[in-house]
């Protein structure tokens, strides 16, 4: 299974549309977490009924079978890092922002502490120029 942290923003299309790649490639399925803090009125990382089933529209012409989850009240990285603990997932796909010269010695703190703490692969992907 390849877990894809989305956001909905071109970050976290990026990481969809990679994380569907992986999974066609190595025949398996994916697990979409796109998740909140609870403030999800002001997060505009937090997709909208609309933008998920878009989600779904993207994952079912894939051809992947897939699971979407949307929890509120929750750390995003402890629950991608949850997923990544599950005996199937073998990928954990993340969109990542570019940064100036400052903050690239800091990821975002969702980003670094996945990449820091995942037990398996992660792979950290930018949106087309």
């Amino acid at each position: 299974m390849i877990v894809i942290g989305y956001t909905a923003d071109r970050f976290g299309r990026a990481a969809l549309e990679h994380g569907v790649a992986e999974a066609r490639l190595r025949n398996t399925s994916v697990l979409v977490i796109n998740s909140t803090a609870g403030d999800s009125y002001t997060d505009s990382t937090f997709a909208s009924p609309d933008q998920l089933a878009d989600v779904r529209t993207v994952l079912g012409e894939a051809d992947v079978e897939f699971e979407v989850q949307q929890p509120v009240g929750v750390d995003a990285a402890t629950e991608l890092l949850k997923a990544m603990d599950r005996h199937d997932a073998e990928l954990l796909v993340i969109g990542i922002k570019d940064r100036n010269p400052v903050g690239k010695l800091l990821l975002g703190s969702v980003s670094q502490q996945v990449l820091l703490e995942s037990p398996k692969p992660v792979l950290a992907v930018k949106p087309a120029e």
